[in-house]
């Protein structure tokens, strides 16, 4: 049985037309998650929401506990994640409004934990191919639904934040021919693959980070009018994905049973305190 969980940054908090609406506070082993976890319903089908940064855009990206959200959506059955955010562009061609279905990343963060395995039990899951297709074809499908411009396959740069880049730094990451940089989407994109739930990310194009010649300031403020304006866009996206995903699940999906093959610690050294702590990410493998 497959459930859709939705990550969403500033701007997506509210989405209008929902029923059974509820907030649940949900306990980890990792700590609190940015916020309770709203279930609710659309169409008939059943989701949960996390606000990223808290609902009031209270935490910043390198203070995310990335862990806890993840492990606290797969307590509610999570097994599809579609994560919204926000992004600067790299490219010409990536104007403010556009929407990338990202495809893959270069993760430049430093200063969080990027791993459920870091303690006793080591596992190596594959990044090779960090998201899901059948879920960018569910999300490709939405977005030319509602006509909103946009770019499949993009390569994402996380950087740590929260200061915007330098020029040195923008000019460096167009070299590289990425697409769009972004301060959220990693470690989230690896903790989802080692937690066997699949994954897309869905970037919404506020800027053109510094390195454009007319637009050298990257401008908080500039950057909220553009949020707001694709906000609506895909709260529409959101809802439309929500009715229909569950065509395109795919459960021969990379991810769907990565830890098959991932978790090298020998089974005579894991210890049931390990064990008790991994139990909602690999409970799967761990039991056996």
């Amino acid at each position: 049985m497959s459930k859709l969980g939705i990550i969403g940054g500033s701007g997506l908090y509210n989405i209008e037309g929902l029923s059974n609406e509820k907030w649940i506070k949900v306990k980890t082993p990792w700590g609190e998650p940015s916020d309770q976890i709203l279930e609710a319903k659309f169409a008939k089908q059943s989701f949960c929401f996390m606000p990223r940064h808290g609902r009031g855009h209270l935490i910043s990206p390198s203070n995310i506990n990335f862990r806890a959200n993840i492990d606290a959506l797969k307590q509610r059955g999570v097994t599809d994640i579609i994560s919204v955010s926000a992004v600067g562009s790299l490219k010409e061609e990536l104007e403010p409004g556009k929407f990338v279905i990202i495809d893959q990343f270069i993760d430049r963060t430093f200063a969080r934990k990027k791993t459920f395995f870091d303690n006793e039990i080591v596992a190596h899951v594959s990044m090779a191919h960090p998201t899901s297709k059948s879920l960018m074809d569910a999300c490709e499908s939405s977005i030319k639904k509602l006509k909103i411009p946009f770019q499949r396959g993009g390569t994402y740069v996380a950087m740590e934040g929260p200061q915007f880049s330098s020029l040195a730094e923008s000019q460096l990451y167009r070299s590289w021919k990425a697409d769009v940089i972004g301060m959220t989407n990693m470690p989230e994109a690896k903790l989802a693959r080692e937690a066997e739930i699949r994954y897309a990310s869905i970037s919404m194009v506020t800027d053109y980070d510094c390195w454009h010649p007319d637009h050298e300031n990257v401008d908080v403020q500039q950057v909220i009018k553009v949020l707001l304006e694709n906000a609506s866009k895909a709260k529409d996206m959101i809802k439309d994905i929500i009715e229909n995903y569950t065509k395109y699940v795919d459960d021969k999906d990379p991810a769907t049973k990565c830890l098959d093959i991932a978790i090298i610690t020998d089974p005579k050294k894991r210890t049931k305190k390990t064990i008790k702590k991994l139990a909602t990410i690999a409970g799967r493998v761990l039991k056996k």
